[in-house]
This record gives structure tokens, sequence and C-alpha cells, in this order.
């Protein structure tokens, strides 16, 4: 027991001593050792003890190499402390700063990774995901021969499946919704805009089956060309998927139809 009691209290005493130290040289004007004393709590991964001491050595040597790297650590220490939004400022500053420096081309792709970290889940606005795609097309427009511009197509990607899902999944709320009309609209926009989508099938369906929902619950007056139409999406959707998993259902829904068309014709 004294002997922990003994450890603890000289581990107290370094820790207190290096604090000390540490507050010493930041309210010193010692800039050489501010330089050093920030490397070493960068190198020991203590982030944001080297932020307050990079900050200092920028505002005083902006324009030479030490203040360069000082503010391309200040972005790096706010991108490992995971705060993005101080990341991508700093990155992007950066970049605009000293855009002949040998860190420029990785401090604006990084500052373009901060706006993807910044991307939410899907069911949320995506507004901020669609930003992050600008920033990565505008990274490869830059740099169009960098070693970095695969990793920008592959978080691209990532980035407009994220879109795509959550356009996905409003189309199926306004089916389950009942709002027959918004899912239609919704359904035809999302092949316009996803024709290759994993997807399709399945909204495929649902705009045939919104289409047979409507014209069922359609005045009379609308009813002819809701059948007519729907039936036109029934014969598209099974000329693409002649094998679907939906083949029972929009046969089904194509019989209906048919004779409630014939009805109609009967009647006129």
């Amino acid at each position: 027991m004294k002997k922990i009691i003994f450890f603890n209290l000289i581990l107290s005493l370094v820790i207190l001593s290096s604090c000390s130290g540490y507050n010493k040289v930041v309210k010193g004007d010692n800039y050489e050792d501010k330089f050093r004393v920030a490397g070493e709590n960068y190198d020991d991964g203590k982030y944001m003890r080297s932020v307050a001491l990079y900050e200092q050595i920028y505002q005083r040597v902006p324009r030479t190499a030490e203040g360069e790297l000082a503010y391309y650590r200040l972005g790096k220490a706010y991108y490992f402390e995971k705060d993005y939004s101080m990341a991508g400022y700093y990155f992007n500053s950066f970049y605009e700063r000293f855009t002949t420096s040998i860190h420029a081309e990785e401090a604006l792709f990084l500052s373009v990774l901060c706006s993807v970290e910044n991307s939410p889940e899907f069911s949320l606005d995506q507004n901020d995901t669609e930003l992050a795609i600008n920033d990565l097309q505008q990274f490869i427009n830059r740099f169009p021969n960098s070693e970095l511009v695969d990793s920008c197509n592959h978080e691209m990607d990532r980035l407009r499946f994220k879109l795509e899902t959550k356009d996905y999944e409003t189309v199926k709320l306004y089916s389950k919704t009942e709002n027959y009309k918004s899912a239609i609209m919704t359904s035809q926009t999302f092949m316009e805009d996803y024709p290759g989508s994993k997807y399709k099938e399945e909204i495929s369906f649902i705009l045939v089956n919104s289409s047979y929902f409507l014209s069922k619950n359609s005045i009379e007056t609308k009813k002819k060309v809701r059948i007519e139409e729907t039936l036109e999406r029934y014969r598209n959707f099974v000329t693409e998927f002649p094998n679907s998993k939906y083949k029972r259902e929009v046969n089904s829904i194509s019989d209906e139809m048919e004779k409630g068309l014939q009805l109609l014709t009967i009647t006129k």
C-alpha cells in the first residue's frame, strides 16, 4: 500500500512539473521553445496542447517555414481530434495561403475528407452530402492526375449511394402511406436519376402498384387515362423484368386493369 501511495505521489509530481513547464512555455516569449514543445506534444498525440503553441507560432512568423508547418499541423491536430469543422477551416485556409507548399494538395484533400465526415446518415437532410460531393469533384478538377483521385471517386460513389438510398426510402414512404400521386412522381424521378440502381426493380413495381391504386380511386373522367397509364407501366415492367419476383402481382394488376378498361368501353 505504501509503495502504491509513493508511486502515485511521484506520478502526480511529474504531471504537475510537466504542466508547469508547458504553461511556462505557453506564457513565455521563447519561440524556439514553443516550436520544440509543440512538436513534442504533437508527436506524442497531445494535439490540443500543441494547438495552443502552433497558433502562437503562426501569429508570430506566418510567412516562414515554421509558420507554414504550424498552420498545417493546426489542421492535422483538429483532424486527429475529429473536430472536422475546425480541421476543414484550417486545411482550406492552408491551401489558399500556401498554394505552392508541398502540403497544399494533401491539405485540400483533407479538407474534402472533412466535408465527407460531416455528411450525416441518409435519413437526415443531405445538404452536407451534396456539398461534400461537390468538394470531391473540385479536388479532382484541380488535381486530375493526383494519386488521390481514386480515393475521391470511391468517396463520391459512397455518398451518391447515400443520396440514392434516401430517395429510395422516400418513394417507399409515399407508397406505404398511400400517397400514390407522390409515389408515382418520386419513383419516376428516381429511375431518371439512378438508371442503374439496385433498387430499380422494386421502384418500378411501386410505380405500377401506385398507378393501379390511383386509377382505382379516380373519378370517372380520369379513370380511363389512368388505367391506360397503368397498363403502359405494366408493359414496361414485364419487358425489363420478365422474371421478376413481383410477376404475379403485376399480372394480376394488368388483368384487373384490362377488365376495367373493357367495362368503361362497354358503358360508353
